[in-house]
């Protein structure tokens, strides 16, 4: 089936940058959805950035201005680039998508990424 794989987690100081990737593969039709979601310490899951199909983008407001979401389609692919972290950024990161392949539509989600924003 249908699977997500991240990456570009890591450790950065505070106002460093980094772009994290997640890729879907298997047997995709179209890709309706897809979008960021982080868990911090002792923290519920949010939405972070997400990207429609359609080019409809939403954003955390704790990341409005710092974070840019992007889709890269041919590639079955979104990205997130993330400027002027914070150490309230640290948290796992995890890739979002409603897929639908050859016979059903599905909800898939990475395996998380590790952000962490230390000095």
């Amino acid at each position: 089936q249908v699977q997500l794989v991240e990456s570009g987690g890591g450790l950065v100081q505070p106002g460093g940058s980094l772009r994290l990737s997640c890729a879907a593969s298997g047997s995709i039709v179209s890709i309706n959805y897809m979008g960021w979601y982080r868990q911090g310490p002792g923290k519920e899951r949010e939405l972070v950035a997400a990207d429609t199909s359609g080019g409809v983008t939403d954003y955390a407001d704790s990341v409005k201005g710092r974070f840019t979401i992007s889709r890269d389609n041919a590639k079955n692919a979104v990205y997130l680039q993330m400027n002027s972290l914070k150490p309230e950024d640290t948290a796992v990161y995890y890739c979002n998508a409603r897929i639908r392949g050859f016979y059903r539509l599905g909800d898939y989600w990475g395996q998380g990424t590790q952000v962490t924003v230390s000095s």
